[in-house]
């Protein structure tokens, strides 16, 4: 801002006037904002301190489970899978993950990394979460296969699928989150940094939600335009049925195992369905997220209901009917975000989502879903899964500990 004082605000009082004229409470906002930025940070009105504690709110790092599954989704997100040289055995990964995880610890808590040489960008944490996946040749890496997680491997071929090399696969996964893209990207390249010794970049995902703060508590919309996340099991016992082992050895007590598929979308010829069209392939309708044959988001729907013309009002072949599951332990927990890389010379949209799905069994829970989907989904019409991976998320660590112990310790 170049200007100050009254005839600053003036003009921005002007602008925001436009907006009042047109869009009534929504330009009161607005203006309310244009007005308040211009001013001396002390003076601003209270209500609006909490965005700017956006960074400085933590999410911690030590505990009986990792952060970042359970944890309220950030804003933005980044998947880094490593593909470990072949020189990197039990031991290299265990000096490894030592490493990872006490730069990640730091970082989480606004505390720049060992050796960190841009540690300004390490002071706002922004909710920062790390959250650590094995492949299946991390435990081959390691020696370890018969404390693999049997349901995590390779995912049996669907019709469907149009999978590249280029975002499939991978031996370690860093989930990083954020609500600053900022701290997402100094976390990346730091933890990318530290394992350049062990392993090389196999591929990075990066993802976006609304902005923090913007819509707290709903559920996030997808490209399309959808609701996407109704579903999931409800925090509580339901969330733990679904999500945690609850028991066995060390290593694979209150761990989790995540599913990430790249789904590509074809938002063109999206386009040129209309609404009605749009909300039959999904079974839901699109402004509220209820099913068609309810009002509300959270309604049950009723796959039985007919029409006027004697047809289902909720189509076989649609989204919801497809993905529909009512037992707690056979659900699962969709964490997606959206990605939006630069359209082609055509103006073709390169667009899609990054669906990371968490489930306690992905043989239980993600593959009779995906079997279903992958069989008579409509949206398969406008989605194309052109990568996929699979991960085990061991539990977490207490304050000196590192991630991995329990398997490799």
């Amino acid at each position: 801002m170049t200007g100050s004082g009254p005839r600053a605000v003036s003009r921005r009082g002007l602008l925001a006037g436009g907006a009042l004229a047109a869009g009534g409470a929504l330009g009161a906002t607005v203006a309310v904002t244009a007005v308040s930025l211009s001013d001396d940070p002390a003076t601003r009105p209270a209500e609006l301190t909490p965005v700017a504690e956006i960074g400085l709110a933590i999410e911690p790092f030590h505990g009986t489970r990792q952060a970042g599954v359970a944890t309220e989704p950030q804003a933005h997100a980044a998947f880094v899978a490593l593909a470990l040289r072949p020189e990197t055995d039990r031991e290299a990964l265990g000096r490894m993950l030592r490493l990872l995880s006490d730069d990640a610890a730091r970082l989480t808590q606004g505390r720049p990394a060992l050796a960190d040489t841009e540690p300004e960008l390490g002071l706002l944490p922004a909710r920062l979460t790390v959250t650590f996946g094995f492949g299946p040749g991390f435990y081959q890496a390691a020696n370890a296969d018969e404390r693999r997680p049997p349901s995590v491997a390779a995912l049996p071929a669907f019709r469907i699928d149009r999978l590249s090399p280029h975002w499939s696969g991978g031996d370690l996964l860093l989930q990083i989150c954020a609500d600053d893209p900022l701290t997402v990207a100094h976390a990346q390249r730091v933890l990318v940094k530290d394992s350049r010794p062990f392993a090389t970049v196999a591929w990075v995902q990066q993802g976006f939600r609304r902005a923090a703060g913007s819509e707290p508590g709903r559920t996030q919309r997808n490209l399309f335009g959808q609701l996407d996340g109704t579903a999931n099991p409800k925090p509580g016992a339901p969330l733990e049925t679904a999500v945690w082992v609850p028991d066995g050895p060390t290593w694979l007590r209150d761990s989790t195992t995540l599913v990430v598929r790249r789904i590509s979308m074809n938002l063109e010829t999206w386009d040129l369905l209309g609404r009605t069209d749009r909300e039959l392939s999904v079974g839901r309708r699109l402004d509220t997220g209820a099913p068609l044959t309810g009002t509300d988001e959270h309604d049950e729907p009723n796959f039985d209901a007919l029409g006027s013309g004697g047809l289902t009002v909720i189509p076989d072949f649609s989204h919801l009917t497809r993905s529909h599951v009512t037992e707690d332990r056979l659900r699962i927990l969709r964490r997606p975000y959206n990605y939006d890389g630069v359209p082609s010379a055509d103006g073709t949209a390169d667009s899609g989502l990054i669906f990371a799905s968490y489930q306690a069994d992905i043989t239980r829970q993600f593959l009779p879903i995906q079997r279903r989907l992958a069989e008579r989904d409509l949206l398969n019409e406008w989605t194309t899964p052109i990568g996929s991976a699979v991960f085990a998320i061991p539990p977490g660590c207490p304050e000196g500990g590192w991630i991995g112990q329990q398997l490799l310790g």
